[in-house]
């Protein structure tokens, strides 16, 4: 199961570089409304944003609050064309580095024809899997990831490599979907929603667990918003009866921006 969901979410992402524009995060390449997307802020105003990179696949803007110095170390966990990178780069400056990982070929070689384009030099893209991050323990200064950890089919696995590769007091910033309420069958289980960051969703006091019981400190929800999915996509996996019984719960989708320190 665990092979399929991966190999799901990898096809997904192949796409988006094939297309120009989201899956992921995003319900635009599965839902009529083109416009639907899981951030509620503008990269745009961001510095050192590159639109060619954004590809609309977060749910957040970890970079904003991620406190990353320059001269820092800084890991991008599913780091797509590099939209993150680039900022995350902007922040560091010429003494600092931003890697980003990404286990999707299609994207890493999209990201590294962008840093070609760009001629940034600090920054490095490699392929691999957060469940096995190939980075050495203890280099990196911050972690940050943007709506890829919730694709990841054993977080604890993959929140254990977040500290691994962390220097002691070092932090993550990490936007990514969770639930707090049980979501419909036809949507947890289906294969197309789970790349778009909804059927892999832990509830919110179950994934925050995860996170301190590997031992991270200080957890902190530094941003929360809800997330209201159009009618159009949910009916391509529920039948009427079981939305309406949907939309009478209390927001079952939210994301949220969280950050945890190593001691």
């Amino acid at each position: 199961m665990t092979k399929n969901i991966k190999e799901s979410v990898k096809q997904t992402y192949t796409a988006a570089v094939k297309n120009g524009s989201g899956c992921g995060c995003s319900t635009s390449c599965c839902a009529p409304e083109k416009s639907v997307s899981f951030l509620d802020e503008n990269y745009e105003k961001v510095e050192g944003y590159q639109e060619v990179a954004d590809y609309g696949l977060g749910c957040g803007l970890p970079t904003e609050i991620a406190d990353i110095q320059k001269g820092n170390t800084v890991l991008d966990l599913g780091s797509g064309a590099g939209n993150d990178v680039f900022i995350a780069r902007n922040q560091v400056g010429e003494l600092g580095k931003v890697i980003g990982v990404d286990f999707t070929e299609a994207m890493v070689e999209k990201a590294n024809e962008n840093k070609s384009k760009l001629g940034f030099e600090n920054v490095e893209f490699i392929l691999g899997d957060i469940e096995e991050l190939p980075i050495p323990s203890q280099s990196v200064d911050v972690v940050i990831s943007n709506c890829v950890m919730n694709l990841v089919p054993n977080k604890n696995k993959a929140y254990q490599e977040v500290f691994r590769v962390l220097k002691s007091g070092g932090h993550f910033s990490i936007s990514d979907i969770v639930l707090n309420s049980d979501l419909p069958k036809g949507i947890l289980y289906a294969a197309e929603m789970y790349a778009g960051c909804v059927s892999g969703a832990l509830e919110k006091n179950e994934y925050l667990s995860v996170i301190e019981n590997v031992g991270f400190q200080n957890l902190e929800i530094r941003k929360e918003h809800e997330i209201n999915l159009p009618d159009s996509l949910l009916l391509q996996y529920i039948n009427k009866t079981e939305l309406e019984a949907y939309r009478k719960q209390k927001s079952a989708i939210i994301s949220i921006t969280i950050n945890a320190k190593k001691p």
